[in-house]
């Protein structure tokens, strides 16, 4: 299952539009105003299906997932200097990026490779191609994304 992470060009708060293949609308992304980053996430209906919420005053960046309003889990940023690498607390994955923070993969010892994400150059917003074998881990993927990007606008 491919997916096309598109932001919003005119939004006063973060906005996405998330496409299947062949252009279909399969999840829609709304910042809303909080204390660092606060993204929901709603189904093709409008109806919502998940939250990333940024948890502020930590020494690296964290972000909490909710699926509704049941916690999920945890994506921290781990401290590296050569690439991004973020670890998660769903299940066992791990989450690598590339030195210039284009390319990013989600691995997991026991499933094995969850997604690939590439950043897509030379677009007006951020855009992101993300593969995902297996649609049941669609959501979560979707989620990691949103919240790798807004660790890298926090960061200016």
């Amino acid at each position: 299952m491919k997916l096309l992470f598109k932001q919003r060009f005119f939004s006063w708060f973060d906005s996405y539009d998330i496409y299947d293949e062949e252009g279909n609308t399969l999840f829609t992304v709304e910042g809303k105003l909080s204390w660092g980053h606060c993204l929901h996430i709603l189904d093709p209906y409008g109806n919502h299906i998940g939250t990333v919420q940024e948890k502020v005053f930590t020494f690296l960046p964290k972000f909490e997932f909710y699926a509704g309003e049941e916690y999920w889990g945890c994506l921290q940023k781990e401290f590296d200097l050569l690439h991004p690498r973020f670890s998660m607390d769903i299940a066992d994955w791990e989450v690598e990026g590339s030195f210039w923070e284009w390319d990013y993969t989600i691995q997991s010892p026991s499933q094995g490779l969850i997604a690939t994400i590439s950043k897509e150059l030379f677009n007006w917003t951020d855009t992101y191609a993300i593969d995902v074998p297996d649609p049941a881990n669609a959501l979560a993927s979707l989620m990691v994304v949103l919240a790798i990007d807004a660790e890298k606008c926090g960061r200016g």
